[in-house]
Parts: structure tokens; sequence; C-alpha cells
């Protein structure tokens, strides 16, 4: 047969196309071309290929050789198609059973010597797979992440030659056995080690209930990057699938990740745009993708450039990003919670008339301006987070701990999914007047509170949330006045 064709996949976003890679050999001068929109990795792959199946001790063919990367209009990229094109050229030559690689697909990279590499985005490929019902061969690096997919078949191999005896039925690879993984939290860090600061431990938990955003406002060494740390040992363990949609985003970003944490980023002040939100000519995962399902934290706001600080106001409202380039339009994902922290000056000791501020009126304001209205308006929890006393600091009573505290978050947590499907945060306008009804007393409550506080319609709605969050931790039914009272205190800082 002069003819072969190998399904694989690319990398489109988190999505993962199929691809065909079809191998012609017919007669003529010794050449290889590869057509269908190559890029730089995929055109030098025939010199990785032709080294790698001389070392596995098989004949490269010396005929012309064409091979066509369908669909032709979809970009090409990465080294992972080098193992589907040497066994492309393998069947095509004759040299490997033509119907041995039905319901296969393969991905890999090829040493010279014929030794398998591992490829970025397996885990998304391996979802991708499964849903055509086709079996995945991939390198023995990448089994681990294919099989947290159950009821899925992967076979994995360190060498081409070794891939060519299983379909020669001389040895057969065995599937790969899904790891043994806890889906319990671990976490490092414990609330138990943040000592007094009651309020601010408060609005932690409500936040953690909600997936509300908070912003630490705080003189230096009061505990605000403490406390942001905590988040993530209070939320609720991720189910099987979101483990499996963080894992994909972490795969495809070829990023280190904790399977079963939720994940927790901390990006440096000097940050640009595009590293917060992604992007590039190949457009990759930005933080507030890696953040998904987990934490964004924002050390030092201000410091932070505004325009890139701007590029968040969308994703905190959609839950995604879109990034448009020329030839295509991608969208990741970006269900985050946002914890920022900032001092209240330049210095960072004007607080409560600290003697040990110098910095101006004006410096002040300057300094606050850093940040814009609109972006301010989108943070649900505004806390101050004052200085601890020596008695505070001094005082060794037992404090709750984070267990205790994320199985309060979780009762709060399953009651908003079976009331609504989704956390307090994301209701519409529409659903708050379902879910958060207001009785007369609290409608004058709030009212009067817009009018003092000049609160937008988005803030008005925000505080909503928070109040049906708090009833939610209080196993209420409906809101009551003391828990719009306490959701009104967490934006009163703002004026």
């Amino acid at each position: 047969m002069s003819f072969a064709k190998i399904y694989t996949r690319g990398l489109l976003g988190l999505h993962a196309p199929q691809i065909e890679v079809e191998v012609h050999v017919s007669q003529g001068l010794p050449s290889l071309t590869i057509v269908g929109l190559p890029e730089a990795a995929v055109r030098e792959s025939k010199d990785r290929v032709r080294s790698a199946i001389i070392n596995s001790g098989f004949l490269f063919p010396t005929k012309r050789l064409t091979i066509n990367l369908a669909p032709a209009d979809l970009p090409k990229d990465g080294s992972r198609l080098d193992l589907p094109i040497a066994l492309g050229i393998l069947i095509a030559s004759g040299q490997l059973p033509e119907n041995a690689t039905d319901n296969f697909e393969f991905i890999g990279e090829l040493a010279l010597d014929g030794h398998l590499r591992p490829v970025s985005g397996t885990l998304s490929i391996a979802m991708a797979c499964q849903q055509a019902e086709h079996q995945l061969m991939l390198p023995l690096e990448n089994a681990d992440e294919a099989a947290q997919l159950p009821n899925f078949k992967v076979f994995a191999a360190n060498h081409l030659k070794q891939v060519c005896e299983h379909f020669l039925n001389m040895h057969q690879i065995n599937a790969t056995k899904s790891p043994d993984i806890s889906f319990i939290p671990n976490c490092k860090f414990d609330l138990a080690d943040v000592k007094g600061q009651l309020r601010p431990r408060r609005a932690l938990e409500i936040a953690a209930a909600g997936g509300h955003s908070i912003l630490f406002k705080g003189p230096p060494g009061t505990g605000k990057t403490l406390l942001a740390s905590r988040l993530s040992s209070i939320l609720p363990p991720l189910t099987a699938q979101e483990n499996l949609e963080v894992a994909s985003i972490y795969s495809i970003a070829s990023t280190q990740h904790s399977f079963g944490q939720r994940p927790f980023r901390a990006p440096h002040h000097t940050a640009s745009a595009v590293a917060l939100v992604g992007g590039g000519s190949q457009p990759k995962p930005g933080e507030i993708t890696l953040a998904h399902l987990g934490v964004l934290f924002l050390d030092e706001l201000p410091e932070f450039d505004r325009k890139v600080l701007e590029v968040l106001r969308q994703p905190l409202e959609s839950k995604e990003i879109v990034i448009s380039r020329a030839s295509r339009q991608m969208t990741f994902p970006a269900n985050f919670q946002l914890i920022a922290g900032m001092n209240p000056c330049p210095c960072g000791y004007a607080f409560n008339q600290d003697s040990r501020c110098q910095c101006s009126a004006e410096a002040i304001k300057r300094y606050q301006n850093r940040i814009s209205g609109p972006l301010l308006d989108r943070i649900d929890l505004h806390i101050d987070v004052p200085p601890l006393k020596a008695q505070e600091l001094q005082d060794n009573k037992p404090v709750e701990n984070s267990e205790t505290v994320r199985l309060r978050v979780t009762q709060a947590y399953d009651l908003q999914i079976y009331r609504q499907s989704f956390l307090n945060q994301s209701l519409s306008p529409q659903q708050l007047e379902k879910y958060a009804l207001l009785d007369d007393g609290s409608q004058k409550i709030i009212a009067l509170a817009q009018q003092r506080l000049n609160l937008s319609a988005r803030a008005y709605h925000r505080i909503l949330r928070v109040a049906r969050t708090i009833a939610d931790l209080a196993q209420s039914e409906h809101i009551q006045s003391m828990h719009l009272t306490e959701a009104l205190s967490y934006r009163s800082q703002e004026n």
C-alpha cells in the first residue's frame, strides 16, 4: 500500500481539534513534502522522523513522500505530530499493517534515536479522544496525566520501536491504569494561623461561601497576605469534572499543578496585561485562566499598572476572557475569586491617623486613584485590616481552623447549588428578585444606604448577593435585616 491515514490532535485554546495525517508514497526523486499549514516545529519534523525511523530498525523510503495535514486551513504547531507522521510513513511503505491503527490516535515528539518525548496539552487531547471513542497512544511521561480520565484507554510507550512492535503483535503494550487520586483538600496553610482579625476572618468566610471578591486594606504587616493565602483552605473541594477542567488548563499551559487542589495564583505587580489575561501570537492562558475555579491574589494592588488592572473588569463579570486575533478567536474560562491587598497610602501607615505617616493628602489621593472606581465597584467586600495589639499576638487561645470553617462554607455552598445551581456571586438582577427578597424594613435600610453611600446599581446588586450569602451561612431561608446590615458594612469603607 502506498497510502496511509493516521489520526492525531492539534491544540486551539483549550480545544483539541482532530487532525488527519495523510501519507502518500509515490515514484520519483527522494523527497519529503509536508502541506497543510505546518509551522516551523512541524516542518522540522521531517528530519527527526527520518532519523527516528532508521534508528528504530526500519527503512526510510527512498521515494517521493507527500504528507498532508487535514484540515488544511487549521494551523499545525508543536512537535506532537512526530509520532503520527512516522507511523503514517511506515504504514504507507508497507512496514506496518494498514488497518492496525484503526480507532487509535497518536501524539508524541520523537528524539533522533526514536525515543518519545512528552508534549503539552495531553489532558485536553485525551478528553477529545474519549468523546470520539478513540484510544490514545502517547509518550510514557504523559501517561498518568491522560489516565486521569475515567473509562478511557491510554497506551504509553517510550520508543517508536515499542509502538511498532505493539501493532506488529510482537510485544503488546498494556493500557495504563488510572492513578489513585484523593480529592480531599490538602492545603499547607490553615486559618488557625491567623490571630485576631475577627472581622477580616468573617469576610473571608463569606467570600468563600458565595464566591465573592474581596479587597483587604491596611498598613504593612497586619496579615493581608496571610489571610488571602488561607482562602483556598476553606473552599469546598472541586468535583471530579472541575478537577479535570483545571488540570486541562495547566496541561495546555505546561505549568505544574497539584491535581485535586484549587489553584492559587499570585502574580507580581510588574505583570503585563498579556500575562494576566493571556494572549500571544498563539494565544495561551493567562493568570486569570490559571486561577479558574480558584483564587487570584493581587498584592499591592495600586502598584499594578492601571491599564493592566482595567483588563480585569470584563472577566470579573463574564467569567471568561475572549482573545481575538486576525485569523481566529479563542475563549478561555476565567471563573476566579479576586482577592486584593493594598496599603492606605504610599508609605503604608495612613491608618487611623498613624503618626508614622508623613504622606500629604494629595499624595494619598493620588495613590488611591491608581485604582479606578469601576474596578472597585466590581469588588464585593471592602475590608479594613487593622494593626494587631501585643495582647492579640500573645494570645494562645485556640481559634477555628480551616476544616471547621470549611464545613460551614460547604453547607452554604450546597444550599446555593440546590436552590439555583450556582453560587450567589453569579445571581443576575432578575434572579435576585426571586432569591433575595427583602421585607419592608430591609428595603428601607438599603434605600437609605444607597442614598447616603451613593451606591451604583452594580454595588446595590452586589450587596444583595453578599446578604444572600450571609443568610445562607446562617441557614436562613429569607434575608433578614441583620444580614443586610452586615453586608452593607462591607461596602461602607469606600466613602
